[in-house]
């Protein structure tokens, strides 16, 4: 089974996005946006490659790609292959 690895910072910010949502919107969507969000990392890690790839100057970060969260085409996933999963940036 592919493994999903997140950076702490990207725990925040789907915590903040989680916040922003339920204070904007409803809790209806803000737990939709969680679901979703876990879905879309779960597509990830099985095809790494369909994100689209970041051309960034910095080669700390070569390699890394780019995936919109499900139904959610506002809030982006940044994240970089592994051989056994993704890693969230």
């Amino acid at each position: 089974m592919p493994q999903i690895y997140k950076r702490k910072i990207a725990e925040n910010d789907l915590v903040a996005c989680y916040i922003y949502l339920a204070e904007n919107a409803t809790l209806t969507v803000a737990d939709q946006f969680l679901v979703n969000a876990e879905v879309s990392f779960n597509e990830l890690a099985i095809n790494p490659l369909m994100g689209s790839p970041l051309t960034l100057q910095n080669p700390k970060f070569s390699g890394m790609r780019k995936w919109r969260v499900k139904r959610f085409i506002n809030i982006l996933i940044f994240y970089m292959p592994r051989n056994d999963g993704i890693l969230a940036e």
